[in-house]
């Protein structure tokens, strides 16, 4: 046995000296990285040092005055977790040029080596290792490094760049003897004045140009790329190599490196190849539609219509009816004033979940409500407990959900937003009058409050108030272009829980709210419109008579004006319904809070139970159980092909700290669980998107915050 492990020592030693002494890792895997953005969006409120911005042809593009500082960054904080250049990439490069004079070189970037004294502080760093590391190395072996770190203490210079001459394009790096090499494509012809779009691709034993999506140039060097190009201390200069010398004159408006892959059947082929794009400073966008040359019958179409391509764009209200292409995610989407709305895009496939942000409330929160305002983009509103500091307003930003406006809420159970017209309003249930006494002792009526949104003062203001009682929730619709709200009023006092509920309709005359029906309800907890084919739903979660909270919860249906029953379920303390489509299958979730009956023990740990609705009997029948612990609230959703459900656990009879589960569609299986997420007295769950990516928040009902998690996808 000893022999046996003597040969394999035998066999790997002479291994050691190549992993010992050279541990670098390759730069792979990596996502285009917009070099361009990454020196202009720095800081937003003003352009950078050095730099102008310019049109030409309709067309921005960023104009050199200097190699200023503010145009280069160390390799290192784009290229992490990795210490040698990509073996294989592309650049892709849009830029104007102006005539280059004879014997003038211009770079559009460059990576540039550290400087002597850098150099020298990085090999005394590196010293500990090497001493580590020379006893596998052989004595000639330590000279030759010695007489390389020598050369390069002297030289330093250039380790890659992509620089213009009057003949052609050069590609430059530091080759296998750390001298200079030059692979060339000349008599290129790119049109002085004009703008063009260069992809660049650099592979170990080929150099591939295409320029304005045309075809190929390639040329085969004799020696091979290296693979070794080391990142330590090393620097991109953006438009130059660093110095006055080699400054580019014309203008540029993308420069993106790509690893591991040829860019060019990324953006092409193009409708306009010369500006053909894959990601674009937004400080470059934005502008009219280019009319091109002899073209008699082109006309700008304004914002409408455009298509942007780039990795990340703004929506807002002037840019309505904008398309932009996602080359990374594959997706195209429109903007429609406030948010981008998904036309077409790759399917995306749930991976994990990440703790994106957690917010740090006034209070304990019941509640949220995602919804969109157009020219503001994306807020939540959420229902909190306390009535002294009421309840807030939030506004999604690149750093999650910032505070911006605080309402003055009576014991908030819940949100509704909703629109009538172009004009957007939130109604919020009210439990009680805000003087923090205990239920028992609040008043048996209490008023909820609708609010409208002002363009001009961009805030919620008081719209109009009505009359509720302990009202849980609120749903907006619209039925024959008419606008209904309905109200679910949880009990009048302390024992009437089983009372009327109101469905109330807009009055476009005296522009208010007015009682359209009435329906009898149980401790209504939940209110869920739908709608199946030219059919209109309504269905209630009736929790508590005052006895037991084992009751029927009653599907309405909309006929000759009014909501008729339809069908009753037998439910358990009913807090929630969610109605979605899959394919045409059409199904009813129930969230089931828990069992009692009479002063008996509560049962928390229940099932909640799937519907489908089967059409030939026009009934909705049980299709599967789940198991849950005082569940009050599911939300559906979809990524892609996929399907999720995603139920917010409160309570197991012994602790409000569970786990809520994230539930994936698998056909005939049904619903089966693939994330739990530690959640805290969780009361409700949110969906929502922004630039394409996707997001879960959860509100707890039994702490001052809330979380937002990032779904991850592939």
């Amino acid at each position: 046995m000893w022999m046996q492990v003597f040969i394999v020592l035998l066999l790997w030693a002479p291994r050691v000296t190549k992993t010992t002494a050279d541990t670098r890792r390759q730069c792979t895997e990596l996502l285009p990285l917009d070099l361009l953005s990454f020196v202009l969006e720095r800081d937003t409120s003003r352009v950078v040092p050095g730099v102008q911005v310019k049109q030409s042809a309709g067309v921005k593009g960023v104009q050199f005055l200097s190699p200023d500082t503010s145009m280069s960054f160390p390799a290192s904080q784009v290229l992490v977790n990795c210490d040698l250049f990509p073996k294989e990439f592309s650049i892709v490069a849009t830029v104007k040029v102006n005539r280059i004079t004879q014997k003038r070189d211009e770079y559009i970037f460059s990576l540039v080596g550290p400087t002597k004294a850098e150099m020298s502080s990085l090999e005394d760093q590196e010293d500990v290792l090497r001493g580590e590391n020379e006893e596998f190395i052989s004595e000639d072996e330590q000279r030759a490094k010695r007489n390389e770190t020598k050369s390069d203490e002297k030289t330093g210079g250039i380790v890659l760049g992509l620089k213009l001459s009057r003949n052609g394009l050069h590609f430059v790096f530091k080759g296998h003897g750390k001298s200079a090499e030059h692979w060339s494509l000349k008599g290129i012809h790119l049109t002085p004045n004009q703008w063009h779009t260069l992809v660049v691709v650099i592979g170990l034993h080929h150099m591939k140009l295409i320029v304005d999506c045309n075809s190929p140039l390639e040329i085969v060097p004799s020696r091979a790329f290296p693979s070794d190009l080391i990142l330590q201390g090393s620097r991109f200069h953006i438009g130059s190599r660093g110095r006055w010398k080699g400054l580019f004159s014309g203008l540029m408006r993308q420069l993106v490196l790509v690893s591991n892959s040829d860019a060019s059947h990324q953006i092409c082929p193009s409708s306009d190849p010369q500006l053909a794009a894959l990601s674009v400073p937004p400080l470059l966008l934005d502008l009219p539609v280019r009319r091109k040359q002899n073209d008699r019958h082109a006309t700008s179409f304004g914002t409408a219509g455009r298509l942007s391509v780039g990795l990340e764009r703004p929506c807002s209200e002037s840019l309505q009816g904008q398309l932009w292409f996602n080359p990374l995610k594959k997706g195209l989407y429109v903007c429609d004033g406030s948010a981008w709305i998904t036309l077409l895009a790759d399917h995306k496939r749930l991976d994990y979940v990440l703790e994106h942000q957690v917010l740090i409330t006034s209070s304990e929160t019941h509640d949220i409500e995602v919804f969109q305002i157009p020219g503001m983009g994306l807020m939540a509103a959420m229902a909190q407990r306390s009535s002294a500091s009421g309840s807030a307003v939030y506004l999604w930003t690149h750093l999650g959900f910032q505070l911006y406006q605080n309402i003055s809420t009576h014991g908030a159970l819940a949100w509704k937003h909703f629109q009538i017209g172009k004009k957007a309003y939130l109604v919020v249930s009210n439990s009680g009058t805000g003087t923090n006494k205990s239920l028992d002792s609040e008043p048996e009526t209490d008023f909820s409050v609708i609010y409208k949104w002002s363009k001009r003062r961009k805030r919620f203001m008081r719209f109009q108030a009505l009359q509720t009682y302990r009202a849980r929730d609120w749903e907006a619709f619209t039925i024959n272009e008419q606008t209904y709200l309905a109200v679910a009023n949880h009990r009048m006092g302390n024992n009437n829980h089983t009372i009327n509920s109101v469905i109330y309709k807009w009055n476009r005359s005296t522009k208010s709210f007015e009682v359209h029906q009435t329906l009898i309800t149980s401790g209504a907890y939940d209110w869920e419109y739908f709608r199946v084919g030219p059919y209109h739903f309504l269905v209630v979660a009736n929790a508590f008579d005052g006895m037991t909270t084992s009751l029927d919860s009653v599907i309405y249906v909309w006929i000759d004006g009014r909501f008729q029953v339809f069908q009753k379920i037998k439910t358990f303390c009913a807090t929630d319904w969610e109605m979605f489509q899959i394919g045409a299958r059409v199904f009813l979730v129930v969230a089931n809070g828990h069992r009692l009956q009479g002063n008996g023990p509560s049962q928390y740990t229940i099932n909640s139970t799937v519907y489908e609705l089967d059409m030939s009997a026009r009934l909705f029948v049980r299709f599967q159980d789940i198991v849950t612990y005082s569940a009050v609230d599911w939300e559906f959703f979809r990524l892609g092909e996929e399907y999720f459900l995603v139920v917010a656990n409160s309570y197991n009879g012994e602790s409000y700290s569970l786990n809520s589960i994230l539930y994936r569609w698998q056909g005939y299986e049904g619903f089966v669980p693939v994330h739990w997420l530690p959640t805290i007295g969780c009361s409700d769950w949110e969906f929502f998107s922004s630039n394409g990516d996707s997001f879960l928040i959860y509100s707890s009902a039994k702490a001052p915050l809330s979380k937002v998690f990032k779904l991850k996808t592939y």
